[in-house]
């Protein structure tokens, strides 16, 4: 075994144990008590929690019966870019080509690109292998799927047709381009062919990421069953149906009545009654009122800003350009297509202008997928750990960035940046911070007891 692979392995018993540690503190059990209820010698639930032993099945299997627990609490994602970055050549690419037929007929070429098991995203490279002699939205030769769970952003290279469906079930399609971009959300069904007369098979670098619904928040409404998981599906059609969606929603989850919420915020009970089935929106100062008497943030009430339709398509002249940073203009930024919906997901297209300047001057609280879209190599720099490492990212390779590693690129050529906030940013971000950043690294790790059996004053 390598040494990396040592060392990733230790970490990961150590991260292990005090995941094992949050568990029992959350449920209230010293370490004596596990043992005691585990069947177990304390001496063996203290090298686990130390990170020298591994938590058994055995273990696993009789903590999920005698516990309020679920057997993958126990489970810790696996960190397989102990370097912050993780990089995959196109050689590799190359490897994991496979041809997907649709109707008796070759149709795509998927190939995997720079893909990380702590990222949200799931990056494929799809070439079309369709032609089409017309841009007819119902030409039988474009084989449609069914629409996904995940949200898909795409880059497109070449002459494509992307077609889709409406809300309505109205099938239409847009004539891509390289350069061009769009934004889909989850079920939309769609699909990609090759223009007729077109040099090269139209090539789409497709980025499906889960969001918010993935993971926990996915297996919790699963336990709740199919109907019940579905009623925390609101009204979000429009801005007076969301509004109307979520008063209505945190009254009810309080057992407020409205005649209640009136005395409370001097609101007439039948201007609060047109709040609730959408005939208005409250003004701000009475949201505000509304929203003390409910004990909630006013921005926990108010809907989008703007309702986006399920598909944004953005041709690459319509982006806005910029550079950066400001002094030294180390890069030229175009945005591509995104959605207020999502508002931590960004993408770029990014020509990198050959700076002399060495500064690490790119660092983001988000997941990051880069790929090198250039005929050119791009030398990627970055700081871990306190080490400066640098890797030459070639045409066709592609990265995965965790969240806040400073780094660079330097050269002369141009990559594709898609960054994605996964389930941290939001909610989840403002409790943290609520929580402190010197209390936040207890909660990212455990390493105490939650009280001290000596006594404390």
């Amino acid at each position: 075994m390598l040494k990396e692979e040592l060392v990733e392995d230790k970490l990961e018993l150590i991260k292990s144990g005090q995941n094992f540690l949050g568990i029992l503190n959350d449920i209230k059990r010293r370490p004596e008590d596990a043992a005691f209820e585990l069947g177990i010698t304390l001496e063996e639930i203290n090298l686990i929690i130390s990170g020298q032993k591994t938590v058994s099945q055995e273990i696993l299997e009789k903590a999920v019966k005698i516990w309020p627990v679920n057997a993958r609490d126990f489970y810790i994602i696996r960190d397989d870019c102990p370097t912050g970055i993780k990089i995959m050549t196109m050689k590799e690419s190359e490897k994991s080509s496979r041809i997907m037929d649709r109707a008796g007929k070759h149709y795509y070429e998927y190939r995997d690109t720079a893909m990380s098991s702590v990222a949200p995203f799931r990056p494929e490279w799809i070439m079309e292998l369709c032609y089409v002699d017309d841009n007819n939205p119902n030409n039988p030769l474009a084989q449609w799927n069914n629409g996904h769970f995940m949200h898909q952003f795409t880059y497109f290279i070449g002459e494509v047709n992307f077609y889709y469906k409406t809300l309505n079930g109205e099938k239409k399609v847009a004539i891509m381009n390289t350069g061009d971009s769009m934004y889909i959300t989850p079920f939309v069904s769609h699909t990609f062919t090759t223009r007729k007369g077109a040099k090269q098979n139209g090539l789409i670098l497709a980025l499906t990421y889960g969001n918010k619904l993935t993971g926990d928040i996915q297996q919790e409404l699963s336990a709740l069953s199919t109907n019940l998981g579905s009623e925390f599906a609101l009204d979000f059609s429009s801005n007076k149906k969301t509004s109307s969606s979520l008063l209505k929603f945190h009254r009810e989850i309080a057992n407020i009545s409205l005649e209640e919420l009136s005395r409370r915020t001097n609101i007439l009970t039948s201007d609060l009654e047109s709040f609730e089935i959408g005939d208005h929106i409250p003004l701000n100062n009475d949201l505000k009122k509304i929203a003390t008497a409910l004990e909630v943030n006013t921005r926990d009430l108010m809907p989008n800003d703007k309702i986006e339709d399920r598909v944004i398509i953005k041709h690459h002249n319509d982006g806005k350009k910029w550079y950066f940073p400001e002094l030294t203009k180390a890069y030229s930024f175009i945005d591509l297509a995104s959605t207020v919906t999502l508002p931590y997901s960004k993408a770029f297209e990014v020509e990198v202008l050959d700076s002399q300047n060495n500064d690490l001057d790119l660092k983001a609280g988000l997941h990051q997928y880069i790929y090198n879209i250039g005929d050119t190599p791009v030398k990627l720099t970055w700081e871990f750990d306190g080490k400066q490492l640098s890797k030459n990212i070639n045409s066709g390779d592609s990265v995965y960035v965790k969240p806040f590693v400073r780094h660079n690129f330097r050269g002369k050529g141009k990559i594709l940046i898609l960054r994605i906030g996964g389930k941290i940013v939001g909610d989840s971000q403002r409790e943290l911070s609520f929580v402190g950043r010197e209390n936040a690294k207890r909660a990212i790790a455990e390493t105490m007891q939650w009280f001290d059996s000596e006594g404390k004053h």
